[in-house]
């Protein structure tokens, strides 16, 4: 079939033969064994020139499709077997970013020595393809995108105060009791105006407020810590705190929701080494997931 395509497009079996260093003969004897297979005439030649039949017109373009697809498959296979290496971009939500993906990519880069990772953390949502990255963490509901998804473990939220704010405020029995303590509201997504918990009779949402917001989670331990009010953070940022007594977990019988985390890259992005180990490393690190479009 190469053979065929190559005469086609050179115009004759023998500069087909000098291209894939072959003989004229041996060459001539594949396009034969070709037409013999398929039971039809693909070219008319003579000893001057040589024609496309009008079913080897068709089957050209068609075997021209084939060797292209096989091309790439072979060159996925020898990309698969290279050795992962140069600039991995990635973006990631601060508090998860320096909490728990830093101290992994310590060990993916021990584990590929020839891959340097930029690590970007923002709580903005960044534009894969136009700033350059690879690959971004999400956490939350995906909206509506051209960009593939991996679904990772879900982020395990805490709730807690600390010692001095609670010796002052009200008791907090339920969830809505919330509505009459400060509330310290992370302003970079929904939890800015509602936490939800799943208690014994299912998932309840309340409204919170508060007069205290900020985007940055780490400010919002910070000011927990000082007595301001009450956290929702996720555990990796609090585990330290709760666990010495300096911050108090609440409401232990309603749990509250985890947030939803993802690993995004654009459908077109090549898949490198560099690429395809990162993802299984950041699957196999966080969570069990399934490749998936999110459209």
């Amino acid at each position: 079939m190469q053979i065929f395509v190559r005469a086609v497009e050179l115009g004759s079996i023998s500069a087909a033969a000098n291209e894939l260093n072959l003989s004229s003969q041996l060459a001539g004897k594949h396009v034969r064994a070709l037409e013999q297979g398929l039971g039809i005439k693909l070219l008319n030649r003579t000893t001057r020139r040589q024609s496309l039949t009008d079913v080897g017109r068709v089957f050209y373009e068609r075997a021209k499709n084939v060797l292209a697809e096989m091309e790439a498959a072979e060159a996925l296979i020898a990309e698969t077997r290279a050795i992962p290496r140069g600039q991995l971009r990635i973006s990631a939500p601060i508090t998860f970013g320096s909490r728990a993906l830093a101290p992994e990519i310590a060990d993916y880069m021990k584990q590929y020595p020839e891959v340097s990772v930029d690590l970007c953390l923002t709580n903005r949502t960044v534009d894969l393809v136009d700033e350059g990255f690879d690959v971004a963490f999400r956490t939350g509901e995906l909206p509506d995108s051209g960009l593939l998804a991996r679904r990772l473990a879900p982020l395990r939220l805490v709730l807690c105060a600390s010692p001095s704010y609670l010796k002052s405020a009200k008791k907090l029995r339920e969830p809505k009791d919330l509505a009459g303590h400060e509330c310290l509201v992370f302003s970079h997504t929904s939890l800015r105006t509602k936490w939800s918990f799943d208690g014994p009779l299912g998932r309840v949402s309340v409204p919170i407020t508060g007069r205290f917001s900020t985007d940055s989670g780490e400010a919002l331990r910070a000011a927990a810590l000082a007595g301001a009010g009450i956290l929702l953070q996720p555990h990796a940022l609090v585990s330290e705190e709760i666990e010495s007594g300096r911050l108090v977990r609440l409401l232990q019988k309603y749990e509250p929701a985890a947030r939803p985390l993802h690993l995004l890259y654009a459908p077109d992005r090549r898949m490198t080494p560099k690429l395809r180990t990162f993802l299984d490393f950041a699957v196999q690190r966080f969570g069990e997931a399934k490749p998936s479009s999110h459209r």
